[in-house]
């Protein structure tokens, strides 16, 4: 099935500048155009997409994405280096997950004492307004 640049930017939620910007780029070496300059998109350029995607949003460079795709058009000969890459990637989210949960953690902490704070707070405050009914 054959997608146009509004409907891939629907698909994945990307602006359609992203994609040119991407196109431009050469993260999207397969891309075909019609004769009218027009982007034609296919499903492997959408999981392509999903690809770039992931990568970007757990902060790799652009410049690491474009490695990336140099080893896709390098075709089979790549597989091992396509490999140690996503191992190397699924390392550094591992990472990242385990920063993320001690900030969530203290995040929760801070929750619960602020939640016990306000509490008492309130507890002391209902007893001083009791008081100067008195």
């Amino acid at each position: 099935m054959n997608y146009s640049i509004s409907d891939v930017s629907r698909i994945m939620n990307l602006p359609v500048s992203t994609l040119r910007y991407y196109d431009k780029e050469g993260l999207l070496p397969y891309i075909e155009r019609k004769d009218s300059g027009y982007r034609i998109f296919k499903e492997d350029d959408i999981r392509m997409l999903e690809i770039i995607e992931c990568f970007k949003n757990t902060g790799m460079s652009i410049k690491e994405i474009k490695h990336f795709i140099e080893l896709v058009k390098q075709g089979d000969i790549s597989l091992q280096q396509r490999y140690e890459l996503f191992v190397e990637r699924k390392k550094t989210v591992e990472k990242q997950m385990q920063d993320l949960q001690k900030q969530l953690d203290l995040i929760d902490y801070k929750c619960e004492y602020y939640q016990k704070a306000l509490k008492a707070y309130n507890q002391n405050k209902h007893h001083s307004d009791e008081n100067k009914s008195l």
